[in-house]
């Protein structure tokens, strides 16, 4: 996804606050697994490359939306991540990520997890 200087303990220089959705109750006593409100599971530094030149990536910005490479430190926690989590900014709660690819190895070191988020019209 990203080139190989991206990885860099340097290039971790964002902190956000994964989240997923809890569970709900439906009402009628049954729990809705994932319905619920978002959940914060933990923070970490990243890096947050824009990408930039496809027509997939141009056709996101038409719509308000700024599509990034979000790089992270393989771990226990951060191999949890899957494409129905969020990011949010530790700085700037208001600025929320959709992880719209799930995480991927892009080495094959398991040293590092990339993936798709985008900014912008996210709920």
């Amino acid at each position: 996804m990203a080139s190989g200087n991206n990885r860099r303990a340097g290039a971790t220089r964002a902190r956000v606050t994964f989240q997923k959705r809890g569970d709900a109750d439906d009402g009628w006593g049954k729990v809705q697994p994932g319905a619920g409100d978002w959940e914060d599971q933990f923070t970490v530094w990243v890096g947050l490359a824009p990408m930039r030149g496809t027509e997939t990536v141009m056709a996101a910005r038409l719509q308000g939306q700024q599509p990034y490479v979000l790089t992270v430190r393989q771990s226990s926690q951060t191999r949890q991540i899957t494409a129905a989590w969020r990011a949010v900014d530790a700085r700037d709660p208001k600025r929320v990520f959709a992880i719209t690819a799930p995480p991927a190895d892009p080495d094959g070191r398991r040293a590092w997890l990339e993936m798709i988020v985008n900014h912008g019209g996210v709920s």
